[in-house]
């Protein structure tokens, strides 16, 4: 049986299913990974914190530097370090880019708030709950260890949540890989 809209979610909530996508499928409300990184913790909290550096890497050409509590928006340009990833982000070049920054604690947390898998057309309402995405750096002393951590995927509206979810997990192993890859080019 598929239920769609309204009915499906007070389904859910009368059920305590929230993480149950309307074709079945159960998904966690978070991704999240870590990756030791070879770089000073100065060396990854600037290519984390400044917009340019960020943009660089993630593909985003940003119109003003991060400021905590602050929406930002910018423009889809594709990476300048990976240009599989580019290849992949090239049917998005041009697309508006939204975020707003959420936390930023110098060589330790820098987070944003932003609608996931925002570039397909018509996903979201502006008025639609966020993620929050979370860089955590922890000093190693092999380096840096990087803990991404992209939580609330439960309020994301139902028909949208799973694409979403897969759309994400499948693109933060890309970006971190990038991430990465930038930081060895920078050395």
């Amino acid at each position: 049986m598929n239920f769609s809209g309204l009915r499906f979610r007070r389904l859910q909530r009368e059920s305590g299913l929230a993480n149950v996508h309307p074709e079945g499928c159960e998904m966690s409300d978070r991704i999240e990974k870590e990756v030791l990184l070879r770089a000073p913790v100065d060396r990854v909290w600037r290519a984390l914190s400044d917009s340019s550096e960020f943009g660089h890497w993630f593909g985003v050409k940003f119109d003003a530097p991060f400021q905590p509590g602050t929406p930002i928006s910018g423009v889809i340009v594709t990476t300048k370090v990976d240009n599989d990833v580019a290849e992949m982000q090239r049917q998005y070049e041009g697309k508006p880019f939204k975020m707003t920054i959420v936390e930023m604690k110098p060589e330790q947390l820098f987070s944003f708030r932003w609608h996931p898998n925002a570039v397909e057309p018509g996903m979201y309402d502006s008025n639609d709950p966020t993620t929050l995405v979370e860089f955590k750096l922890t000093k190693m002393t092999q380096g840096v260890l990087l803990t991404m951590k992209e939580s609330g995927f439960d309020n994301i509206p139902v028909e949208h949540r799973a694409k979403a979810f897969q759309a994400n997990e499948g693109g933060w192993n890309q970006m971190l890989k990038v991430f990465g890859e930038y930081l060895a080019q920078a050395a």
